[in-house]
């Protein structure tokens, strides 16, 4: 298939550069930048010399029908609710990797993402692209609406247990942490070095825009409403993702149950790994990858559940689920272009 990339200067965009360049059935045919339209790539990304050197495109849908037959949408909100449209028209696969299409409810993305909604007509056609969780769904579809970073993390740590009706739906507290490529390339006073250097700082408590989507998902498989308590927060290291979770249980259930059945739950997943007993996590060990790393601590003291979620946020949380849902889109190997061994130390 003939890629592009509509957004082409920040960091999702880089690393759809980077796992594409190894697919086996995807060629990168444009990089699409608005502010940056006409100079080389190399100019904005250097390490790209004589790897991707082609110059940067302006957004043309009559140039798009003709030679591309599949998009990647790595731009901010707002922006390619817009755009969508165009592309089904010209019968090209999209794939959105910012949150225009995650939510469906009435107003949810108004409310959270300050900004007038899709057509409900295009809203319709996305499948919401959780590989590990809708790959039946995700197998039909033209538009996937990629999951957000923190959602990815903490859907895949609770959706197999609000399946079961161990877990109570109310109390769950999820302490998120996120390194600084997660906040974008633009430059602000939160993300300069100075600020985020020696300092761990939490913020958006109770009003994150991952919340509606993290609850509007878990409602689809528990049988009462589902709220949680999300607060992020902004850690100084470049890449990398870490949810620590805690579940109130109905009933307890041992550390080894739980790994057990997650481990079936997942045995046909190659990129969710579930960690033994006594072993948790850490976001070094999912570096680069497209992996997402489990594992668990039911205590029986407090009956509460702390499960830990790892992903690479550009990795798993971004690009490499992006690339995982065009290969179940077309039937392909699921691991294909995915294979890279997590970078250590």
């Amino acid at each position: 298939m003939n890629a592009a990339i509509v957004g082409g200067t920040g960091y999702g965009a880089v690393e759809l550069i980077r796992l594409l360049k190894q697919h086996p059935s995807i060629q990168l045919n444009s990089v699409i930048s608005k502010s940056q339209s006409g100079t080389l790539i190399q100019d904005a990304y250097p390490h790209l010399q004589d790897i991707y050197s082609h110059t940067m495109d302006e957004y043309d849908i009559h140039t798009l029908g003709e030679e591309t037959d599949l998009v990647f949408f790595a731009t901010p909100a707002g922006v390619s609710k817009d755009l969508v449209s165009g592309c089904l028209d010209k019968g090209i696969t999209c794939v959105d990797l910012s949150g225009d299409f995650r939510l469906t409810g009435d107003g949810l993305y108004e409310t959270w993402y300050k900004k007038s909604p899709p057509e409900k007509s295009v809203q319709k056609k996305a499948t919401y692209g959780l590989t590990e969780i809708y790959r039946k769904e995700i197998k039909e579809t033209s538009l996937i609406s990629n999951p957000g970073c923190y959602p990815t993390a903490t859907l895949l740590a609770l959706m197999p247990l609000f399946k079961t009706n161990w877990a109570k739906e109310g109390g769950i507290v999820i302490d998120g942490k996120s390194g600084v490529s997660g906040a974008g390339r633009g430059m602000s006073l939160n993300t300069h070095f100075s600020e985020t250097n020696e300092s761990l700082k939490a913020y958006k408590p109770g009003t994150h825009q991952h919340i509606p989507e993290i609850e509007q998902f878990l409602n689809t498989v528990s049988e009462e409403e589902v709220t949680v308590t999300f607060t992020p927060h902004l850690v100084p290291m470049t890449r990398g993702l870490l949810c620590t979770i805690s579940v109130e249980m109905k009933e307890y259930q041992t550390t080894k149950d739980l790994i057990s059945y997650y481990e079936d739950f997942y045995k046909n997943d190659p990129f969710v790994r579930i960690r033994p007993e006594g072993k948790i996590p850490a976001t070094k060990e999912v570096y680069g990858s497209n992996f997402c790393d489990i594992g668990f601590y039911s205590d029986k003291r407090t009956g509460r559940l702390t499960i830990v979620s790892a992903i690479d946020n550009l990795g798993k949380g971004a690009a490499g689920q992006a690339i995982q849902n065009v290969n179940v889109m077309n039937g392909w190997e699921e691991t294909a272009g995915l294979g890279q061994v997590p970078v250590y130390p």
